[in-house]
């Protein structure tokens, strides 16, 4: 009898960090450990009521197929929450996805061949390399540093990794794990080599509501004579709270491009269509429930740099949007220090799940000393986990006795 085989792309898929040591989380959690989870991004502000509302009021008696590229009803919606930030997307401009997660998707699937490469700052968002991977698109890092605040780099930084299998440039704004955000000189600099190397351009803007300290989030899509070479890609998973529901969306003014896309949406059939209709109400609610939950994460975000400011050589840069920081540890191989929190360490019954830097980086080597912890507890609970996860630092065997000098790998 032959044996069979898996694919060689399903055996490099890369695990993720925010979610590879779960398992490991349940063994401790099984044995009576609380278990502090600041590994993902999955906030604790209540879900709005109106979109629970949504979900059960006036249901139809079949819950039916939705149209491929989503219900009308939310594309409107969408476009004119769009509006109001001056990003000039048409309910025709724009695909409803299950999740930010299938935007990317389709923005690869549509954009790139396979073998192409995109590139994208690193560190970066680990479910990127994922996606890559799943479509045989090559993830090209540009590397940035921790003590430039991951800034981007200078147009020759990326020009020095430009190939003929270039497509595209991808970046998250507010950024994921760092909490940059880009100035309008940094957008302007990737539009500019876009149009000069005739390349696309994937502007992931979750994190759009997030922008601390007085700063201001303009999108990409607002430099309307560049629009047609750009994607926007969009979820409601954490401005409303609503990771759960899995609806984001894909959007362009380039009729070609949404077009192709919509060939995908029709190949998976359709987004779900309870998180829909909670998603159309959520996009009811009114400014100053942004207002609010910006004020919250911005404390939340001052509470994380506190408690790291506590922790001997522990250093990080602050982040000024999306609700994550990176910092540099004290230890060699952040991976086994988060291992060794699950299975060796308690304080008070209590543990802490962070999700390893390395993770972030597609570069080998990469991240070894860097963590990325997710502020999405208040702050009774966040302050506890921040010193269950300091008093960890002190007693772990391999901390490092000469501390990094710098932030960064």
């Amino acid at each position: 009898m032959r044996p069979v085989r898996l694919s060689a792309r399903g055996n490099a898929a890369p695990a993720s960090p925010i979610r590879k040591l779960v398992p490991i989380a349940d063994q401790a959690r099984a044995r009576g450990v609380k278990v502090w989870g600041l590994n993902i991004g999955q906030p604790d502000i209540v879900t709005p009521e109106l979109m629970w509302e949504a979900a059960l009021k006036d249901h139809p008696k079949v819950l039916a197929y939705s149209p491929s590229a989503g219900i009308p009803e939310l594309r409107s919606a969408l476009s004119g929450y769009y509006e109001k930030h001056g990003i000039g997307l048409s309910a025709d401009d724009l695909i409803v996805t299950t999740g930010g997660s299938e935007a990317i998707l389709f923005a690869f699937a549509v954009l790139a061949d396979l073998g192409d490469e995109v590139m994208i700052p690193e560190p970066l968002y680990a479910n990127y390399l994922g996606f890559g991977n799943m479509l045989g698109v090559k993830v090209a890092p540009i590397p940035t540093r921790a003590e430039d605040g991951y800034r981007l780099p200078p147009r020759a930084a990326w020009e020095e990794r430009l190939t003929s299998r270039t497509r595209a440039i991808l970046f998250c704004n507010p950024g994921n794990p760092t909490g940059t955000v880009y100035t309008e000189n940094e957008v302007e600099m990737v539009l500019g080599m876009a149009r000069d190397w005739g390349l696309w351009v994937i502007a992931d803007e979750v994190y759009r509501e997030f922008c601390y300290d007085g700063l201001k989030h303009r999108s990409i899509m607002t430099w309307k004579a560049d629009a047609d070479r750009v994607i926007l890609v969009d979820s409601i998973s954490k401005r409303f709270s609503a990771c759960g529901a899995r609806i984001g969306c894909l959007g362009s003014t380039n009729r070609e491009l949404i077009n192709v896309a919509t060939r995908y949406a029709q190949a998976r059939l359709s987004p779900p269509s309870v998180g829909q209709w909670m998603a159309t109400a959520a996009l009811t609610l009114k400014d100053d429930y942004y207002e609010k939950i910006l004020a919250e994460f911005q404390k939340r975000r001052d509470i994380v740099m506190e408690e790291f400011g506590r922790m001997a050589g522990v250093r990080c840069e602050t982040p000024r949007g999306a609700f994550y920081a990176m910092p540099t540890l004290p230890v060699e191989d952040a991976e086994d220090f988060a291992v060794w929190m699950l299975n060796e360490f308690q304080e008070g019954g209590e543990t802490v799940l962070i999700a390893p830097g390395n993770g972030f980086y597609a570069t080998p080597g990469a991240g070894q000393r860097e963590g990325r912890v997710a502020y999405v507890f208040e702050e009774e609970s966040l302050r506890r986990a921040l010193r269950v996860l300091g008093a960890g630092l002190t007693q772990y065997p391999g901390r490092l006795k000469t501390c990094p000098s710098k932030g960064g790998s």
